[in-house]
């Protein structure tokens, strides 16, 4: 049995076992997978690893999942790190590949269920949301900047077409959220929450499909709102956020203010945090960690917001 690294790259697919010599290379294309797949059948892997490579690691992902073979993808500052302790400072595909099999070999991260082919729909939808949302930001900072007649002019028919774009990327995911019960029923849950609204139910749903299996403990790691400990000896260092999926860390700071003002619960919590002097971004934080907590639960119960606040 053995341990692979797959580098990718946007032309090519370096692959390495873990303590063997032996190397091998294929294209970055469909027409090439079947090849890679003979390779690695080959091979008898335990466990083949490859890094996030901004989506071009998922078609052979998928291919290979889809061949019954273990495959997991992980983060690439993991595999980073990991170089960095065991002293391999150089950087090359096929070193690359072959610390992404030692660090297979060593961490042995566990496989987990690949997004289904809706998911990553669902997934392509929000992400290009959020582009559009970030360049409407922008020209409508650039507008307010400009003096210039024609220039606004031609901003303002910019910020017009971002708006429509916008509008209709929101009735495609209600259209894709219809494609499946079980989406409907967890973005109704999520809805129901004061606070929570389409963009961060249809995000949730797009890039937190662990929400309701995980313990609160877990989900708020995943997410970055869990507080780390910075302890050294008898030194009490200050917590701090850190890593998680960071859009969705906006998407939630977003829901908690909104969240603190028309929700009982959070808005009675955060008052608590603040009657005890505690500074606005902890408080924000805790109430941020709090929210995804009551929906994680929710979703676990199958409840509505109506039968969860009764026992928030």
């Amino acid at each position: 049995m053995s341990y692979i690294g797959i580098d990718v790259s946007k032309k090519l697919l370096e692959g390495a076992a873990h303590q063997q010599a032996h190397c091998f290379r294929c294209p970055n294309k469909p027409s090439a997978f079947p090849e890679l797949l003979a390779e690695l059948i080959a091979l008898r892997p335990a466990l083949i690893v490859l890094e996030a490579t901004g989506g071009l690691e998922i078609p052979v992902a998928n291919f290979l999942q889809r061949a019954g073979l273990p495959v997991v993808v992980i983060n690439p500052r993991q595999v980073r790190d990991f170089a960095k302790a065991t002293g391999q400072l150089a950087k090359t595909d096929r070193l690359d590949a072959r610390v992404l099999a030692h660090f297979a070999a060593a961490i042995k991260p566990p496989v987990r269920p690949f997004k289904s082919k809706e998911s990553q729909q669902l997934d392509a939808l929000t992400g290009r949301r959020t582009q559009l949302v970030e360049m409407l930001a922008a020209e409508k900072n650039r507008r307010a900047a400009t003096t210039n007649d024609s220039m606004r002019a031609d901003l303002d028919e910019h910020i017009e077409w971002l708006e429509e774009r916008i509008a209709a990327l929101d009735d495609q995911l209600q259209e894709q959220i219809k494609c499946s019960t079980t989406w409907q029923r967890k973005d109704e849950l999520l809805q129901s929450v004061p606070g929570i609204g389409p963009v961060t139910s249809f995000s949730c749903l797009a890039q937190l499909p662990e929400l309701g299996q995980l313990t609160r403990q877990q989900i708020s790691k995943l997410v970055g709102v869990a507080p780390l400990n910075c302890d050294s000896g008898d030194v009490r260092g200050t917590r701090h956020i850190y890593g998680g999926r960071a859009h969705l860390r906006s998407l939630f700071y977003m829901a908690a203010l909104s969240a603190i003002r028309h929700n009982q619960a959070i808005k009675e919590f955060y008052q608590r945090l603040i009657a005890k002097h505690k500074p606005f971004k902890v408080a924000i934080v805790a109430c941020m960690r709090k929210l995804l907590s009551i929906i994680n639960a929710m979703l676990h119960d199958d409840l509505l917001w109506i039968d969860k606040a009764k026992t928030v």
